[in-house]
């Protein structure tokens, strides 16, 4: 099979070729590029290129970035042999062909010069170990030792050696093939999964912000649950994520059984992928249940309850998110709110709920209500589709509360009115509980509709509560 019209008006890539033909050297397209080229698949990030050469990587990338005669940013590893030059959109990273062995304990390979062949059978999938030749004698030539072809039209994941190889050399492989599995609707080949079970415990040498990014990825899949069904059949996310597969199984007590609370979370997850490309929303359908299993509780008149998941959900996010490297900052604050606050929604669908229950909710959930009102969305999984319809036409009532309570009160990430440092100065108080108490008491009046969310009415209340408690205005 020959490239040369699919690769022509790519310029980059001629440029690299006549540099490669002036230095004498063998040079090839590798990788995803030429996976994405053949499945005509766009990149929606940057472009990347990887190129490989018979001989020096770093030769070849310094002689193309001299070629463009302007500075090419040219960034130069010597201890793995690579370069890397960006242009514009492009990043293209050169490597010479080598060939690589293991420890049993390490993913750090021995790496020596190899051929092109050599090259290829280091690669992890055989949709990514083709090439396609740039110098002008064989310009677009595919080279294919594996049939990455015929996989990619068969929409499947396979090693390109025998898989316990592949995956012992460098256990990341595993999740990349759940990865790829996910992302490209593809179905990993049964001596591959068999090899995925065989090794699922290499994987603890991996570290955890390697397994954290491919873990993302799938949770950015179109269809994430696929991913997850891979990772939890082949015992791969026993590995890492063990409270997650803790929401797998059902429990019975004479006629009363749970759902599966593991299936029921990729249903979530699922449902919310429909709405968002959200990270961390997606990441808030993972974790909205995360606590059922601590919580789990029969009781003999209601069947199975999980009094308080949520509560403890959130408690639980931030270790999870510690120990899974995922970042500690307003994103697992995000997280954990809407765990939180993901039952409240569901419990104001009464005729008769108060304004202050309004109230309350959007205060504490702020800007991020509307994304909590997707989750409790995603969360309606019945198989019955007259529930389904029942509650979701319950969470349009919530909706139409909180958009006609916000546009009363204002209380959407409202602060009251008069803060801890006016009250300090106009009673000449110190930081104390005092201080704390007539603050809160304040807001607690405004979220009850006692008085309106204004200044003035603070104010006025302010003296009130003050009088009553026996403090008195400084004297100027």
């Amino acid at each position: 099979m020959n490239l040369s019209k699919e690769i022509t008006d790519i310029e980059v890539i001629g440029q690299v070729g006549k540099c490669a033909d002036e230095l004498g050297l063998e040079a090839y397209v590798v990788g995803g590029f030429v996976r994405d080229l053949l499945l005509k698949r766009k990149n929606k990030s940057a472009k990347d290129i990887d190129f490989v050469c018979v001989g020096s990587g770093i030769a070849l990338a310094k002689k193309v970035a001299e070629s463009f005669g302007e500075h090419v940013p040219l960034s130069v590893f010597k201890n793995f042999g690579t370069a890397m030059i960006k242009l514009e959109d492009w990043e293209l990273e050169f490597v010479g062909a080598r060939k690589e062995s293991y420890r049993h304990d390490s993913r750090k390979p021995i790496v020596e010069d190899g051929t092109l062949q050599e090259d290829q059978e280091r690669r992890d999938f055989t949709i990514n170990a083709m090439a396609i030749s740039i110098n002008s004698t064989s310009y677009g030539e595919l080279i294919d030792p594996f049939d990455g072809v015929r996989d990619l039209k068969r929409k499947l994941i396979r090693t390109p050696l025998d898989a316990d190889t592949t995956f012992s050399d460098d256990p990341l492989r595993m999740l990349r093939a759940v990865r790829f599995a996910s992302q490209l609707d593809f179905d990993i080949d049964p001596a591959t999964f068999d090899g995925l079970i065989r090794n699922a415990e290499r994987l603890k040498i991996i570290s955890g912000e390697r397994i954290i990014d491919e873990l993302n990825k799938i949770i950015l899949s179109e269809t994430p649950s696929y991913g997850f069904k891979l990772l939890f059949v082949s015992k791969l996310l026993h590995q890492f994520f063990p409270e997650m597969v803790d929401l797998q199984g059902v429990d019975s007590v004479g006629d009363k059984s749970h759902k599966d609370n593991f299936y029921h979370t990729l249903q979530v997850l699922d449902n919310v992928s429909t709405t968002t490309d959200d990270l961390w929303l997606r990441w808030a359908a993972i974790m909205h249940d995360i606590a059922k299993p601590a919580t789990k509780r029969f009781n003999k008149k209601v069947g199975w309850t999980f009094h308080g998941h949520e509560d403890k959900g959130a408690r639980m996010t931030p270790k999870i998110f510690r120990k899974l490297k995922l970042p500690m900052d307003e994103r697992m604050k995000y997280v954990q709110k809407l765990v939180r606050l993901h039952l409240r929604p569901i419990a104001l669908v009464n005729d008769k709920v108060t304004d202050s229950a309004i109230r309350r909710l959007l205060y504490e959930a702020g800007d991020d209500v509307d994304d909590l009102m997707k989750l409790c969305r995603a969360d309606v999984t019945s198989k019955n589709p007259n529930r389904v319809k029942r509650f979701l036409a319950n969470f349009d009532k919530v909706e139409k509360k909180i958009q006609e309570v916000e546009e009363k009160d204002h209380v959407r990430n409202f602060q009251p009115p008069v803060s801890g440092e006016e009250i300090m100065e106009i009673f000449g108080l110190s930081p104390s509980k005092a201080v704390g108490e007539l603050k809160e008491e304040i807001k607690e009046a405004i979220l009850e509709g006692q008085i309106e969310n204004n200044k003035k009415q603070a104010i006025e209340l302010m003296y009130q509560l003050a009088k009553s408690k026996g403090i008195t205005k400084k004297e100027n």
